[in-house]
């Protein structure tokens, strides 16, 4: 018999390649493996008062690039005074034909525990119930045979769609993603004391502030976690009944804590990645508006460097009311190039419910800008200060300075033509304190309420005299007499106050606007600026805390500077580019020493109630 040729044997490989390979005998054929299902994952959510919360965190949940034909829901309500009942039932209805299966516990009455003082405290009445309520939901989770448990709470903002799957891509038994706030406060702790409590330790903050990346080994995570119950391990782990040995404080974090202690099942923190975001708790004589307005802080936050966190379609959110705040105007400016900030800065107005009118800043850093032209400038009257250099580079004015100088300028005019007795100026690069709204006005009203006269107020601004305390405002609670400073995110300029920054004839000895600001209060520390102007007695406040604060400092990713990133004023040949990444300006304020505090100023509720809590 003759051997089989080349072109045979190829033949026969072509026959049996490809998709489906057919094989020579019937029993041979095959098809390829279909693809496994997604994991089977139960989505817990206790809510308790958040009906604040709860459009954003439910909009973030539909947003979880994760199968809802394999998600389940397990939500419950506790002891609510709100509309929080009525806000998960309508969600419910509206998108259980979307997931795998609804369980809804709801709790109508009673709506607060005997023993607790205010909605804010964690009584253990409250603590007993939450930890029942955690325990029915793992119980569930597992008789539905769930792979994964996913504990949220309501007022935690997942806003990475692909969180899920990140954290089961970790592969641990309990791994929790790092969770954003406007302070040091996570969702976990790095150290724990022999009786449970926390412990400060030198890894937390490098872990917080993501200086180390990776999956941390932890003794507690909180609020949001992942619990993978295909483990073995997983199967001892309970929140009620405590463990019989169980000592440490009854807490459901804390006692959930010590059953994985118990069953040798290690809790780990993520932070690859930005995840999400929640509040700092806040005091438990707290009120149910003030953890609105610290939710509401959560997503202006969010905003700074991310999308918003789009409310879900599926419930029905309050419309916005703005006003003024009181003032006669509020102006923001914005350069029209500058798109993206000014539509956060809208947002995050409108989310604080301030109505404003954007100013179109003079654009120094365009050549073709008409209102820079060098016939306009010219026809202006502007001149440079004489001897004027900048601190930190000893270099004349920029375009973008003298256009900086022209947009305030503007508003300056404005609130003069109009006769506006009290207004707001922003820039658009700013980011908000939590509170601010309330924080302003009350500024305002306990101010006005003691007629003490004044001409211009800084809500936000860089301490440059750094040597000695600023005198505090009698019967006023958070305003300090403003020394020299740097900055002019935000202030609020009086009518007075503007007659005289326009009297003082700043376009024909032009320095920038946050230099000129310093000498017209007198506190610049140059003499051979301040004796250009004469008449130097604008009165000038600062809040204390600031009320404002940038967005991006020098260094940080998104860092850009219209000011300090140009021209020469009256040199466009020459370019300031090399000030971008080490501006001196536009560095964070550096921690004051103690003796230099304005430790003496009177603080308000709301000051306390914004602490950074660990």
């Amino acid at each position: 018999m003759m051997a089989a040729g080349p072109w045979a044997l190829l033949l026969l490989l072509a026959l049996g390649s490809g998709p489906g390979a057919r094989g020579y005998f019937p029993e041979e054929r095959w098809n390829p493996e279909s693809p496994l299902l997604p994991p089977r994952v139960t989505v817990a959510l206790l809510a308790r008062n958040a009906a604040h919360a709860l459009p954003s965190t439910l909009g973030a949940l539909e947003r979880l690039r994760h199968p809802k034909e394999r998600t389940a829901l397990w939500v419950a309500v506790d002891h609510s005074v709100d509309n929080t009942t009525a806000l998960l039932r309508e969600w419910l209805l509206r998108v259980r034909g979307l997931y795998h299966r609804v369980e809804w516990r709801p709790l109508e009455e009673p709506t607060s525990y005997p023993d607790e003082e205010g909605p804010k405290h964690w009584s253990p009445m409250r603590y007993e119930h939450v930890m029942k309520l955690r325990q029915a939901a793992l119980e569930a989770a597992r008789a539905a045979w769930s792979d994964y448990l996913l504990f949220l709470d309501a007022d935690n903002v997942l806003t990475n769609p692909d969180t899920l799957g990140l954290l089961m891509a970790e592969n641990k038994t309990l791994v929790a993603p790092m969770l954003d706030s406007r302070a040091a406060y996570s969702n976990f702790w790095c150290g724990m004391t022999a009786q449970g409590y926390y412990r400060r330790t030198p890894l937390y903050l490098p872990v917080r502030r993501r200086e180390r990346r990776g999956c941390f080994a932890v003794p507690m995570v909180h609020s949001t976690f992942l619990l993978d119950l295909r483990r073995t391990a997983a199967a001892a782990l309970r929140f009620h009944p405590p463990n019989p040995h169980y000592t440490w404080p009854f807490d459901d974090i804390i006692a959930f804590a010590f059953a994985c202690r118990q069953a040798e099942v290690q809790m780990f923190i993520c932070n690859r990645e930005v995840y999400g975001f929640l509040p700092v708790p806040l005091r438990s004589h707290s009120t149910l508006q003030d953890e609105a307005e610290s939710f509401l802080h959560v997503l202006l936050e969010i905003m700074v460097k991310n999308p918003p966190a789009e409310p879900s379609p599926h419930v029905w959110v309050p419309p916005k009311v703005p006003d003024k705040m009181g003032f006669d105007e509020v102006f923001l400016i914005n350069l029209r190039r500058r798109t993206e900030r000014r539509a956060r800065m809208l947002r995050t107005l409108q989310e604080q419910e301030i109505s404003c009118t954007v100013v179109e800043a003079v654009d120094g850093n365009r050549r073709r800008c008409r209102a820079m032209n060098s016939s306009e400038v010219e026809a202006l009257g502007i001149r440079m200060l004489p001897g004027y250099r900048d601190p930190y580079h000893g270099r004349p004015l920029t375009k973008g300075e003298l256009g900086c100088f022209l947009s305030h300028y503007r508003v300056w005019q404005e609130i003069a033509a109009r006769g506006l007795r009290k207004s707001v100026v922003f820039e658009d690069d700013l980011r908000f304190e939590i509170f601010f709204k309330r924080r302003l006005m009350t500024l305002m009203q306990e101010l006005e309420a003691e007629g003490i006269p004044w001409d211009l107020i800084y809500i936000g601004r860089k301490r440059m005299q750094v040597e000695r305390p600023e005198k505090a405002v009698p019967r006023v609670r958070n305003l300090v007499e403003a020394d020299y400073s740097y900055w002019t995110l935000g202030y609020i300029l009086s009518l007075r106050g503007a007659r005289k920054l326009l009297a003082a004839e700043p376009l024909g000895k032009m320095l920038p606007v946050d230099e000129f600001l310093p000498v017209m209060f007198d506190k610049h520390p140059l003499t051979e600026y301040t004796k250009h102007f004469p008449k130097r007695d604008l009165v000038a406040f600062s809040a204390e805390p600031l009320l404002v604060f940038p967005t991006h400092y020098t260094g940080e990713d998104g860092y850009v500077s219209d000011t300090e990133t140009s021209v020469l004023w009256d040199d466009e040949a020459t370019a300031t580019d090399w000030d971008r990444s080490r501006s001196q300006k536009m560095r964070e304020q550096p921690e004051l020493r103690r003796e230099a505090r304005n430790s003496d100023v009177l603080q308000s509720p709301l000051t306390s109630a914004a602490r950074d809590e660990l």
